[in-house]
């Protein structure tokens, strides 16, 4: 049975249609739906089925899907496993959106220029969400935010980067007093739920501060662009850039000390793929100044 078979069945299933797993791969649709089809063949049993455009996966594709993603998992690990000074394989990698727009593309790019045979799966999320996918094993590492809760021995923490936070204003009020423009002005919240939020709440508590709340997101970017627009202000962490085009708005310190946000790397100490964790570490460190 051929790998790069199992490879286009998941694609098709991931992607909603053959034409978007053709893309994917860089085959023809033609090709993709070939494939499918001796799979279906030495399975026994039909894996998707067709509608149009658009296809889903049957209950016996179903079945198989996490199988399939495991197999291909372990496939990607035999050069891990086999080499034993180069690093090779996939690395399966998690990060926030901040991270991946700031800290992660320079690590990437010193590792892949060092590690050429490396190969990069990256799953974007919430950092909850990623620290349970490091914990279950189904990422080997994630840059997210540091975890309000002790981990457990299987995962290793490092810290990378610490983010204060600043009031982000609109140009203009750049000598108003940052605690008298979040008493007065409409606040675009930065999300209280998540971890990063929960900072900025606790330091409006402790200033004894009720804000005029407008907005309340989880999207830095978001956030900057509607202060931008004359939204509001908003308390967030000074975040790494880059950040959108064209924006005129001003990061204000804080008169009172405040808890920063701090982004690091956890990881799987049980993962086979120590060798590449280790050199993503190594670079992450590089990168953030620690090395």
């Amino acid at each position: 049975m051929e790998t790069q078979f199992l490879h286009t069945f998941v694609a098709v299933v991931d992607h909603g249609s053959m034409a978007a797993a053709a893309r994917v791969l860089n085959i023809t649709p033609a090709a993709v739906a070939q494939q499918i089809r001796t799979l279906e063949r030495e399975i026994g049993a039909p894996l998707i089925a067709r509608a149009g455009r658009s296809v889903h996966v049957t209950e016996p594709g179903s079945r198989i899907l996490e199988r399939t993603r495991e197999l291909l998992r372990g496939v990607a690990d035999l050069s891990t496993i086999a080499t034993d000074e180069t690093p090779a394989g996939e690395l399966r990698l998690g990060a926030g959106t901040n991270a991946l727009t700031g800290l992660v593309p320079d690590i990437l790019a010193r590792l892949v220029e060092l590690h050429p045979r490396l190969k990069v799966f990256i799953r974007p999320g919430y950092s909850p969400e990623l620290y349970r996918a490091v914990e279950a094993g189904d990422l080997d590492a994630a840059v997210v935010l540091e975890a309000p809760f002790p981990l457990p021995k299987t995962c290793g923490w490092e810290l990378l980067r610490e983010e204060e936070l600043v009031v982000l204003a609109p140009r203009r009020w750049a000598d108003r007093d940052p605690h008298e423009l979040l008493q007065t002005e409409p606040l675009v919240r930065y999300d209280r739920t998540q971890w990063g939020g929960r900072v900025a709440d606790q330091y409006l508590q402790r200033a004894g501060i009720v804000p005029q709340e407008r907005f309340e997101l989880n999207a830095l970017n978001a956030i900057a662009v509607m202060v931008d627009r004359g939204l509001g202000v908003s308390l967030v962490p000074d975040w790494l850039r880059p950040w959108p085009e064209g924006l005129d708005v001003v990061c204000l310190p804080l008169p009172l000390p405040s808890e920063p946000r701090r982004i690091g790397v956890v990881w799987s100490r049980a993962t086979v793929r120590h060798r590449l964790v280790t050199a993503f570490l190594r670079e992450a460190r590089a990168v953030s100044g620690l090395a």
